[in-house]
C-alpha cells in the first residue's frame, strides 16, 4: 500500500531521510568520513512531519537500520519503512564513495521513483548532502545530538533559496554492531 503523502515531493523528501553522504578529498577526511558512517550505523526510529508544501502538518513516523559499507568501502546501506496510520512505504539507499566523490541512491534512482545523492560533506557531528530528481534539487542535513539522537532536515530550493520540508528526529534503538537495545 502506498499513501499520497509519499508522492512526489513528500516521497523524495522522506528518502532522502534514509540517507547519510560525505565528499572525502584526502585520506584524513576518509578515515573521519567512515568512522562517522560507522558511528550512525544502528537501528533508528522516531517520528517527523512535513512543514511545508501541500502536506504540510502531515506527521509520520520512520523506522531504519543502517549497515556501514564492507571492508575498506566508506559509504551506508540503510533499509527500512516510514509510515502514516497504516500506510507505510519501503525506505532503502546504498551510498558508497567512488572516485573521491560520494555517490548514492534511494529506492530506484532519480530515474525511477527515487532520487540521485548528488554531493555532500561531513563537518563534525553533521553531514549535509544534495539531492536530486529532475528539477527538484535541495539538501539534506543530519546531525548527531549524542550517541543515540540525531535530527534531520530535507530542503528544497525554490528560487534562490532553501526551502526546509521536512523534519525527523530519530533516536538510536540498536546498535549495528552489538546488536543491543540501548535505554
Amino acid at each position: 500500500m502506498s499513501l499520497r503523502i509519499f508522492s512526489p515531493v513528500g516521497r523524495i523528501a522522506v528518502m532522502s531521510v534514509v540517507a547519510l553522504t560525505v565528499t572525502a578529498p584526502v585520506a584524513d577526511a576518509a578515515s573521519r568520513d567512515k568512522r562517522f558512517f560507522q558511528s550512525v550505523a544502528g537501528v533508528w526510529k522516531g517520528p517527523g512531519e512535513i512543514v511545508a508544501g501541500k502536506y504540510k502538518g502531515t506527521k509520520f513516523t520512520c523506522s531504519l537500520t543502517g549497515l556501514p559499507a564492507d571492508g575498506n568501502l566508506t559509504g551506508i546501506t540503510l533499509d527500512g519503512t516510514c509510515r502514516v496510520g497504516v500506510f507505510s512505504q519501503p525506505m532503502k539507499a546504498t551510498i558508497a564513495e567512488v572516485g573521491g566523490k560520494y555517490q548514492g541512491q534511494f529506492l530506484d534512482g532519480a530515474e525511477g521513483k527515487g532520487l540521485d545523492i548528488v554531493s555532500g560533506a561531513v563537518t563534525g557531528d553533521r553531514v549535509v548532502m544534495g539531492i536530486n530528481r529532475n528539477k527538484l534539487n535541495g539538501a539534506m542535513v543530519a546531525r548527531l545530538q549524542n550517541d543515540s539522537a540525531m535530527n534531520i532536515t530535507i530542503s528544497v530550493k525554490v528560487e534562490d533559496r532553501m526551502v526546509p520540508v521536512i523534519g525527523l528526529k530519530l533516536n538510536r534503538q540498536a546498535d549495528a554492531y552489538a546488536g543491543s537495545v540501548k535505554n
